[in-house]
């Protein structure tokens, strides 16, 4: 009996070793899987996407995803997608462009509270507003884009201070790269302070105030093609009267509208990039608005 007892001690024993060892052996891996884990940060829109993306560069433990489609362009009245919902669930941070510009937010805010909202917009002054509403599109002049740049590297850097010194190495470098171009903007583009020039496409209400043009902005409602016949004659006699000499618009805008404007007046129509679309080059926001600069260079 003595001995049975014994046997079973050594049993009860040898289990319980067995079952501390497969406890720990888990919390190991626990622990091992949130080590492993990545933070995850999400963008709402292409251009936040492109700052972001200069930003997280040789981070290893970093996911980086956009939320809506790269090519959706402004997100005026964007409807959120189940897809867009899957990527936000598990996020830890949010960039946002701000201003109204993501009308969805307490959507996003709703589906996972535990996020962390970065506005990239925050302290932004020369901000243009029409009709008590403000045009969110800030990233268009190089100095509200350098802003958000400093904005959103310091919103990750509080968020993950394990990498603020990459965020803050990348921020850095970032904006070395678009002080330069800001001042081959201004060294070379100074013959169009106080020319006037019709923009028919409130992205660029920005990147004119920028550069010190005299714009009249011409409100087209949005995924309306073609203005109306008497609006059409009435910008005509406004920039003949004027002789406004600039037409500006998006490069993925309907031409119709320009093109009638240019035929009646002899103005030239500027195709420029918005930065709304593009590729996922880190460098597409330089390269968008290097080519604005080409562009612009032809203006007599």
């Amino acid at each position: 009996m003595k001995k049975y007892i014994k046997y079973v001690i050594i049993a009860v024993i040898v289990i319980l070793i067995i079952t501390i060892l497969v406890i720990l052996n888990i919390n190991k891996k626990k622990q091992e899987n949130k080590n492993d884990e990545k933070l995850k940060i999400v963008t709402s829109f292409y251009p936040m996407y492109i700052i972001a993306e200069n930003l997280v560069e040789d981070t290893t433990d970093v996911e980086l995803v956009n939320m809506a489609d790269i090519n959706v362009g402004c997100l005026h009245d964007y409807t959120l997608t189940t897809e867009d919902m899957k990527k936000l669930e598990d996020a830890d941070i949010f960039i946002e462009n701000g201003l109204g510009m993501e009308s969805f937010l307490s959507k996003i805010i709703n589906s996972n509270e535990d996020m962390y909202i970065l506005d990239s917009s925050a302290n932004i002054q020369n901000l243009i507003q029409i009709n008590n509403e403000i045009n969110p599109h800030i990233w268009t002049s190089i100095d509200n884009y350098i802003l958000q740049v400093k904005n959103i590297s310091e919103g990750l850097q509080k968020q993950d201070s394990k990498n603020a010194q990459i965020y803050k190495r990348n921020e850095k470098e970032y904006i070395e790269k678009l002080e330069s171009l800001k001042e081959k903007y201004l060294e070379n583009l100074k013959k169009l302070e106080g020319e006037k020039a019709i923009i028919l496409n409130e992205a660029f209400e920005y990147l004119g105030q920028e550069l010190k043009l005299n714009i009249t902005t011409i409100e087209v409602e949005h995924g309306e093609s073609t203005l109306s016949a008497d609006k059409l004659k009435n910008i005509i006699n406004k920039v003949k009267k004027e002789n406004i000499k600039i037409i500006i618009i998006d490069k993925n805008d309907n031409k119709s509208n320009a093109e009638t404007i240019a035929k009646e007046t002899g103005a030239k129509i500027y195709e420029l990039d918005s930065g709304l679309t593009g590729n996922l080059d880190k460098n597409a926001y330089l390269n968008a608005m290097e080519q604005n600069f080409i562009r612009f260079k032809t203006c007599p």
